[in-house]
């Protein structure tokens, strides 16, 4: 079938055939399909929307565009992915717990845009680390510590990167089907035989709506199970910052900290559980929710997923001795500046968006895909909803590369925070589960 033609049927809101979505991404990933083609195709997707059948299609086609891994592990192989927000750094405790409990996770993570974080630059701030080795030295990692974080390679789902760089600039990337068909092309080409899926809502999440983020998580699992990959979903609240730090090698320092016991930020750990929890059902190695948490829990309170995560580490080319001594490989910003409260009271609401955004503009974050990201800068000790404060105590402190640029961040961050005089109910981290 002819681009055009294949075009036109999605257009006119026709169901499209499984031979043809996998000849036109067949001709995305060799390039006999034009941009301008891509971009008709996306656009008429997001008019129209796609069956579980044709994003299933998709999805597959996507995948099979280029390399698929196969695991021959002396365990489960399951991951783990978050649609992203402000301060979620889940990902690198999750991982190493969920390993310490006998699974394989070969994570393959993504770069922050707009206001959310990316794992990825996460994993940069670690000097000497590795997050784009070969195909060879991420099987090795994940074979010898448990886990590896890495990033996307050249030979997974490179349909994909085609797509999504067109989706980017034709305001396209809101369309659930290419959204849910982008992430798990990537995921499935990773060879898991389990996915959970961490879905963000609330003012700090890519979709803001409650009922948008239902939607995607409904879509998601459909399709991840239609697929072939057993998959769940949690809805977890990003109404404020996850962890107490937003900013690259800021959490990273959080999550050490974490993984140690120094510092555990309530919402952090009652996300990351679940999550293990989640991933550990799912791939088999615990028969309820309620052993799976107290198996993730041990691993944690043991120091065994410490020492895994600093395997892991060392094994991408990371300091041996990270984990005991993050503070001396980590970067500082030369600049630190507290956010004062204007007035005493409680934390009743933060727009949570705008701390996101206050990163990008101290150089955390990018708007652009090849923009370069300052690791040391961010925000740290960021008050959480239903805290208490006094007039002329911090809210937060702001870690900057010059004074212009944490007074600028300083006052966009005092700005995202609302305090009045009566405390807020205390809400829930994870907001529900959606299963196949």
């Amino acid at each position: 079938m002819l681009p055009q033609e294949f075009i036109r049927l999605k257009r006119d809101g026709k169901p499209l055939p499984s031979a043809a979505i996998a000849a036109f991404v067949a001709g995305i990933t060799s390039g006999a399909v034009t941009e301008g083609q891509v971009a008709a195709f996306a656009m008429a997707v997001f008019f129209n929307g796609m069956s579980r059948d044709e994003a299933v299609a998709l999805t597959l086609a996507m995948r099979d565009s280029g390399a698929v891994l196969a695991w021959d592990l002396h365990g489960p192989v399951v991951d783990k992915h978050s649609t992203g927000g402000v301060g979620d750094n889940v990902s690198l405790m999750l991982a190493p717990i969920v390993a310490s409990c006998g699974a394989y996770v070969p994570m393959i993570s993504g770069r922050g845009l707009g206001h959310t974080g990316g794992t990825l630059d996460k994993m940069d701030a670690i000097p000497g680390y590795r997050s784009q080795p070969d195909i060879a030295l991420f099987r090795k990692v994940v074979r010898d510590a448990g886990c590896a974080i890495i990033g996307q390679t050249a030979d997974l789902a490179p349909a994909d990167k085609r797509v999504y760089a067109v989706r980017d600039v034709t305001a396209t990337v809101e369309s659930i089907p290419l959204i849910t068909a982008s992430i798990l092309s990537k995921k499935l080409a990773a060879g898991l035989g389990a996915l959970v899926l961490d879905v963000k809502a609330g003012t700090g999440a890519f979709m803001a709506r409650p009922r948008d983020a239902s939607a995607l998580a409904k879509s998601l699992v459909a399709v991840a199970n239609g697929a072939g990959l057993a998959t769940s979903a949690l809805i977890t609240d990003m109404n404020e910052p996850l962890a107490s730090a937003a900013g690259n090698a800021l959490e990273v320092q959080n999550a050490v900290d974490f993984l140690t016991g120094h510092a555990r930020d309530r919402r952090l750990l009652e996300v990351t559980l679940a999550l293990a929890a989640e991933m550990l059902v799912s791939a088999g190695m615990a028969v309820s929710h309620k052993a799976a948490l107290a198996r993730a829990g041990e691993a944690l309170a043991s120091g065994r997923a410490a020492e895994t995560f600093g395997r892991m580490v060392t094994a991408l080319g990371g300091p041996a001795d990270f984990v005991e001594n993050s503070g001396k490989h980590l970067a500082v910003a030369p600049v630190q500046r507290p956010v004062l409260a204007g007035r005493a009271g409680f934390v009743t609401s933060i727009a949570t968006r705008d701390i996101g955004l206050a990163v990008v503009t101290l150089g955390g974050g990018r708007t652009r895909a090849e923009d370069r990201v300052d690791p040391v800068v961010g925000i740290t000790r960021l008050l959480p909803i239903g805290a208490e404060v006094r007039r002329g105590e911090p809210l937060a402190l702001v870690h900057a590369r010059s004074e212009d640029a944490s007074a600028v961040a300083a006052a966009a961050i005092g700005d995202a925070y609302a305090v009045g005089d009566a405390r807020p109910a205390a809400s829930k981290a994870v907001l529900r589960r959606v299963g196949a």
